[in-house]
């Protein structure tokens, strides 16, 4: 299985994406872990990419390729492997997939989880943290115990406004990505309302 999986934030990626690498056993690609292995390796790339780095400039979309192409070269990525968190904008996705094409390496699925907004600032507002165990909790969906209600915080990107910023950007940016998918054929959406099993259960159907 070779994926991407994508979804605006607070679609629960994170959640179905743990229960999707338990049970394929294929390996997990966040560019964002890449970047930082490749750096920490010395690598040829991880060198020209610590360099933009260091200057606080964005690392280029044809580089952060050439990072995942050098990624899928290693024994984890043989069964397979799941991309999350990139492409996020057209270029980005037009330049991976001339790489991939000049690698050899044929995409099968761009999984897409799909909740409304409004739903989504409601999952996110409602977030809340343990700052002393780290527990999460979501004051509709998962109340936190009455001994520790009084402790809980709200992180400050949690808010309204920062979540509908947040989500401004996916649409702008990110959303506009699924039609170049949808011209390959191999764009599967699933609806993201619902339990974390409910959906699962649509995600493999989804696969399979």
């Amino acid at each position: 299985m070779r994926m991407i999986l994508f979804g605006p934030p607070g679609a629960g990626k994170g959640t179905q994406a743990a229960r999707l690498l338990e049970r394929f056993q294929v390996a997990h690609l966040s560019t964002g872990d890449m970047l930082r292995a490749a750096v920490k390796a010395g690598s040829e790339l991880g060198q020209a990419a610590e360099g933009y780095m260091k200057r606080g400039e964005l690392v280029p979309d044809q580089l952060v390729c050439d990072l995942v192409v050098e990624r899928l070269g290693q024994p984890d990525c043989e069964k397979g492997f799941m991309l999350d968190g990139f492409p996020r904008t057209v270029p980005q996705a037009e330049a991976l997939d001339q790489t991939l094409v000049r690698a050899g390496i044929a995409l099968e699925l761009v999984l897409v989880l799909e909740v409304p907004d409004a739903l989504i600032v409601e999952r996110i507002t409602g977030r809340r943290s343990d700052p002393q165990t780290g527990a999460i909790y979501h004051l509709k969906f998962n109340p936190p115990p009455a001994e520790v209600a009084d402790r809980v915080v709200q992180r400050a990107d949690d808010t309204e406004e920062a979540c509908r910023t947040r989500l401004a950007k996916y649409h702008a940016e990110t959303t506009p990505v699924l039609p170049f998918y949808d011209a390959k054929g191999i764009v599967k959406r699933v609806d993201g309302v619902g339990t974390p099993d409910e959906v699962t259960a649509r995600v493999i159907a989804a696969i399979a």
